[in-house]
C-alpha cells in the first residue's frame, strides 16, 4: 500500500501490525525540570485579587439573556469571574490587593450560529474602565498596570475576528498597562503584547469525561482531523483562512487511507480523538483551537500547524516533548513527517500526554481543582510579583490615550 509514489517507513508498518495498541494502557511520565515544577505550583497564599463588583450589565444580564455562551470555546472569561469570586486568592480588601480583575464578558453578543460578535466589545471594555477608574482609586495609581483582564476573542484585546481587521485595529489603548489573560497567541503579533498569559480555549470537562472509552482501545487512526478546509463564506477566493493551510491538507491527503479527516463533526468525535494517534491542530481565523485541549485530554499527539504560535501556558506545559509542530509551508510533506516519527518518540510523547497534571492544566472544571487551568493564570500573576514600583504614577499623571482607537469606540456603550 502506497499514498503518492511513497513507500510507507517501519513506524507505519507498526502501526498496521499492531493498532498501535503500545499506544494504549501507558505508564505516566513526569514533565522533568521546572516545567514539572511550575505545573504543579499552588498560586495559595502568593497573591490577593480585589474582584470589582460591577453593575450586572457588565455580566450576568448578558448572560442571562444568552446562556449559550457557558459552553462555547470563549467560556472561560465567565468561568474565570465565577471561580475567583470563591477563590482562597480573593481578598475584599482592596488596599492589600496584588492584582484587580474587572468581571467583563466581552464575547457573549452571539449570532445566531452562536459566534461572538465584537463590535460592541470595545465600548463595553472602555465603559467598564471608565467606571472603576471613576468610582475606585486603584486604577488611577498604575492606569491598569496591576489589573487583569480576560479577553478570550479570536484575537484578544484587538476584539475583531478577521486578522487583518484586529492589525488594524491593535490592542484597545486603555488596556495598554494592563495584564492580559487570553487564548490569542502568536509571536511578534500587534494582538499579544508583552506578558500577557496564554490560556488553553474552554473545553467542556464534564462532557468531555462522559465520551471517555477504555484505556486499552487500540489507537487504529493514524492522523484524525474534523473541521472546514475553506471558509467558503468568509473567504470566497480561498488561500486567506488558515492562510491556506487547511486547503493543502485536504488537497495533499483527502486520497490519503492514513488521513482520516473530513467536515462532517460525527457524534463520536471525542471518541474517535481516543482511537487516533496524531490529531491535526491547524490554524482556522486564528491559530489556536479547543483540538489543542482536546488532543491533550484525549492522548492524542497534537500536530500542531500555525506558525509563531504561543501556546498555553508554555513555561508549564512541554508542547516540543508532546506535540509535533509542522511549518505551515511544509503541510505537502506532513505524511513524510508523521510517518518518519520513530515508534519510541511517539510512546515518550503519549506518555507525556497520559500524565494527570498535563490534562487537568488545560481545563476549567467546576468546581476547580487544583492544578487547573484557573490555577495556572493564578500562578502566572503570583510569578509577576513583586512588580516594580515604576509603574506607580504620580498624582496626576496619565500615560494611557483616553481618546485613541477608532472612532466608533468612543460612542457610549
Amino acid at each position: 500500500m502506497k499514498s503518492k509514489g511513497r513507500g510507507w517507513t517501519f513506524p507505519v508498518l507498526l502501526f498496521f501490525v499492531w493498532g498501535f495498541q503500545l499506544g494504549r494502557s501507558l505508564q505516566t511520565e513526569r514533565i522533568s525540570g521546572s516545567a514539572g515544577d511550575v505545573l504543579e505550583d499552588d498560586p495559595v497564599g502568593r497573591l490577593k485579587v480585589f474582584v470589582y463588583e460591577l453593575p450586572s450589565k457588565y455580566n450576568k444580564k448578558i448572560l442571562q439573556k444568552d446562556p449559550r455562551c457557558l459552553a462555547h470555546m470563549f467560556a472561560a472569561e465567565i468561568f474565570m469571574h465565577r471561580f475567583l469570586l470563591s477563590s482562597p486568592v480573593r481578598t475584599l480588601n482592596p488596599e492589600e490587593a496584588d492584582w484587580f480583575y474587572t468581571p467583563v464578558y466581552t464575547t457573549c453578543d452571539l449570532t445566531p450560529n452562536g459566534l461572538p460578535l465584537p463590535f460592541k466589545s470595545p465600548r463595553m471594555m472602555r465603559s467598564a474602565i471608565q467606571l472603576i477608574s471613576s468610582n475606585w482609586p486603584y486604577w488611577n495609581r498604575t492606569e491598569g498596570a496591576d489589573h487583569f483582564f480576560v479577553v478570550p476573542h479570536d484575537f484578544g484585546a484587538c476584539f475583531h475576528y478577521q486578522e487583518e481587521r484586529a492589525i488594524e485595529r491593535g490592542i484597545l489603548p486603555l488596556l495598554q498597562r494592563a495584564t492580559l489573560v487570553q487564548t490569542f497567541g502568536q509571536r511578534n503579533h500587534v494582538c499579544l503584547k508583552e506578558g500577557s498569559i496564554t490560556i488553553p480555549p474552554y473545553a467542556p470537562p464534564q462532557k468531555m469525561q462522559a465520551h471517555l472509552i477504555p484505556p486499552d482501545t487500540p489507537r487504529s487512526i493514524f492522523v484524525y482531523f474534523r473541521g472546514l478546509f475553506y471558509d467558503v463564506g468568509n473567504d470566497p477566493e480561498g488561500g486567506y483562512y488558515a492562510r491556506g493551510a487547511r486547503a493543502s491538507v485536504w488537497e495533499n491527503f483527502k486520497d490519503n487511507p492514513l488521513f482520516d479527516h473530513s467536515t462532517e463533526h460525527p457524534t463520536t468525535y471525542y471518541e474517535d480523538m481516543q482511537r487516533a494517534v496524531f490529531c491535526l491542530c491547524p490554524l482556522g481565523w486564528a491559530p489556536w483551537s479547543p483540538r489543542l485541549v482536546e488532543g491533550v485530554i484525549f492522548g492524542c499527539i497534537p500536530v500542531i500547524i500555525a506558525d509563531d504560535i504561543v501556546l498555553p501556558f508554555a513555561d508549564a506545559i512541554p508542547w516540543e516533548e508532546i506535540g509535533v509542530f509542522v511549518a505551515e509551508k511544509d503541510v505537502p510533506k506532513l505524511d513524510t513527517i508523521l510517518t518518519s516519527t520513530p515508534p519510541e518518540v511517539i510512546l515518550r510523547k503519549q506518555r507525556l500526554l497520559a500524565n494527570p497534571s498535563m490534562k487537568q492544566a488545560m481545563l476549567f472544571p467546576q468546581p476547580a481543582q487544583p492544578g487547573d487551568a484557573f490555577h495556572q493564570v493564578l500562578n502566572g500573576l503570583a510569578r509577576k510579583l513583586p512588580r516594580d514600583k515604576s509603574v506607580y504614577l504620580k498624582p496626576g499623571q496619565k500615560v494611557l490615550n483616553w481618546t485613541g482607537g477608532p472612532v466608533g469606540d468612543l460612542k457610549p456603550w
